[in-house]
C-alpha cells in the first residue's frame, strides 16, 4: 500500500526530514555547525552532478533544438509566469514569504534523475532526457536567481555575497565535476546506487537545516489549516497547468512522441536538489524554510504524480 501512496522512496524520506525538523529543530551552538555540514553536502551534491554530465552527450542533444528549445522555454518562461501567477494570488492569503515561495518554485530548473527515470519508465527519448535536465539545470544555477530578481523585484534583490555564495557553492563545483569527469565519471557511474544516495542525502539535509530554523522562527504557529490548505490546492493546480501545459506544447511543436514524454516530465517537474541550496544562500535561515514549503509541497507530489501516469503513457 505504501508502494502505490509513494511510488517514489524519496518521497517518504522527504516527509520523514520535515517531521523531525519540526520535533528536532536544530538550535543554538548547533546551527552553524548544521550549516556547515549542508553547505558541505550541497557542494559535493553539484560535485557529482558536473562529474555526471557528459559532454559528448550534451553537444549531440542541443542539435535536436525543437526539443530542447521547448523545455528550456516552458521550464523558465511558462513555469516562471505561473509561478509569478501564484505568487501574485497566494499574497492575498497567505504570508508574503510563504506567498514568494510560489515564484521560487516557478523559476528553478528541472529535476535530473527522476525527470529521467520517469521518461525511461514511459517510453520516452532517454538520451534527450538526460540531456535536457543537465542543460536546465547548468543554465538554472545562473538564470534562476536572475529570474527571481527580476520577477520579484526588492523582495528578490540579490546582494554581492549572495552572487558568491551561489558560485562559491553551485558553479564552482559543478565545473570542478567537469574537470575531472574522465576520470571519476567511471566510479560513478559503476557506482550509481551510491551516487543516488548521496544526492539525496544532501537534499534532505539542505532540507532539513531550512526547514529547522524556519520551525524555531514559528512556522506552525504563524501557519493555519486553512493556510496549509491553500498551498496543498495552489500546488495541485500549478501541477496541472504544468503537466498539462508540457504535454499540450509538446504537441503544439509536432513532436515525436518520445520527444513529448521528455518534454513533459523535464518541462513540468521541479528540482528541489537546486531550490534547498539556493534558497539557503539567497534567503536568511528563518526566512529559507517558508520560501521552502511550495517547492517542498510541489516536489513530492510531482514524484507520486510521475511515477502514477509513467506506466500509464508507456502502454498507449
Amino acid at each position: 500500500m505504501l508502494a502505490r501512496l509513494f511510488p517514489d522512496r524519496f518521497v517518504p524520506v522527504l516527509l520523514a526530514t520535515i517531521l523531525l525538523a519540526s520535533l528536532l529543530p536544530v538550535r543554538g551552538a548547533a546551527v552553524p555547525v548544521a550549516q556547515g555540514i549542508s553547505t558541505a553536502a550541497i557542494v559535493l551534491l553539484f560535485f557529482l552532478n558536473g562529474v555526471r554530465l557528459p559532454r559528448d552527450e550534451v553537444l549531440h542533444g542541443i542539435r535536436n533544438w525543437k526539443l530542447q528549445g521547448g523545455a528550456f522555454a516552458f521550464c523558465f518562461g511558462a513555469m516562471a509566469l505561473l509561478g509569478a501567477c501564484a505568487h501574485a494570488l497566494a499574497a492575498l492569503f497567505l504570508p508574503a514569504t510563504l506567498a514568494l515561495g510560489f515564484l521560487f518554485l516557478g523559476i528553478l530548473p528541472s529535476t535530473v534523475q527522476s525527470a529521467t527515470a520517469a521518461s525511461s519508465m514511459a517510453g520516452g527519448n532517454v538520451a534527450a532526457s538526460v540531456v535536457a535536465a543537465a542543460l536546465l539545470n547548468l543554465a538554472g544555477v545562473i538564470l534562476s536567481p536572475l529570474l527571481f530578481a527580476l520577477l520579484a523585484g526588492s523582495a528578490g534583490e540579490i546582494h554581492g555575497a549572495a552572487a558568491l555564495r551561489i558560485v562559491a557553492i553551485l558553479l564552482l563545483p559543478f565545473i570542478a565535476g567537469q574537470l575531472v569527469q574522465r576520470w571519476l565519471r567511471p566510479w560513478v557511474v559503476a557506482h550509481r546506487g551510491l551516487a543516488t544516495l548521496m544526492d539525496r542525502s544532501a537534499i534532505a539535509t539542505a532540507v532539513y537545516v531550512a526547514f529547522s530554523a524556519a520551525v524555531v522562527g514559528g512556522i506552525w504557529h504563524l501557519l493555519d489549516a486553512r493556510e496549509i490548505a491553500i498551498v496543498f490546492g495552489a500546488v495541485a493546480i500549478l501541477l496541472a497547468l504544468a503537466f498539462g501545459g508540457a504535454w499540450m506544447l509538446g504537441r503544439l511543436l509536432a513532436l515525436a512522441r518520445a520527444d513529448r514524454i521528455t518534454l513533459l516530465f523535464s518541462g513540468a517537474q521541479k528540482s528541489l536538489a537546486v531550490g534547498a541550496p539556493l534558497a539557503a544562500t539567497l534567503f536568511p535561515s528563518a526566512t529559507a524554510g517558508m520560501v521552502l514549503l511550495p517547492i517542498l509541497v510541489y516536489h513530492m507530489a510531482q514524484l507520486i504524480l510521475s511515477a502514477w501516469i509513467a506506466p500509464a503513457l508507456s502502454d498507449d
